[in-house]
């Protein structure tokens, strides 16, 4: 699987380990769907390993699941943040560097 190629090790310290898989790729909108969104968030919020797994998805570009405790349209947004971070670093660098 390519996330355990991109995380390595630290895959082996994912709480997502234990928990059905299916819990973390919610089917439908509404009560149930926000239902199983929040589960797999609770087993994120106690993951030692949350933020390189989320840094993957939206390097990635996974746009289906909840990764490092968001949701696709939080990891977009999260995205859409980091370019414009370092368009503005970049746009900050002295011309010629």
């Amino acid at each position: 699987m390519a996330v355990r190629a991109a995380l390595g090790s630290l895959w082996e310290h994912a709480a997502c380990q234990t928990a059905d898989p299916e819990l973390f790729f919610p089917v439908g909108g509404g009560g149930a769907g926000f239902a199983e969104i929040a589960r797999a968030k609770a087993v994120c919020g106690r993951c030692p390993v949350r933020e390189q797994c989320l840094d993957y998805a939206v390097e990635s570009g996974q746009a289906h699941g909840v990764w490092g405790g968001t949701t696709v349209d939080e990891r977009r947004a999260i995205a859409a943040r980091r370019r414009r971070a370092l368009a503005r670093q970049a746009s900050a660098l002295p011309v010629g560097t």
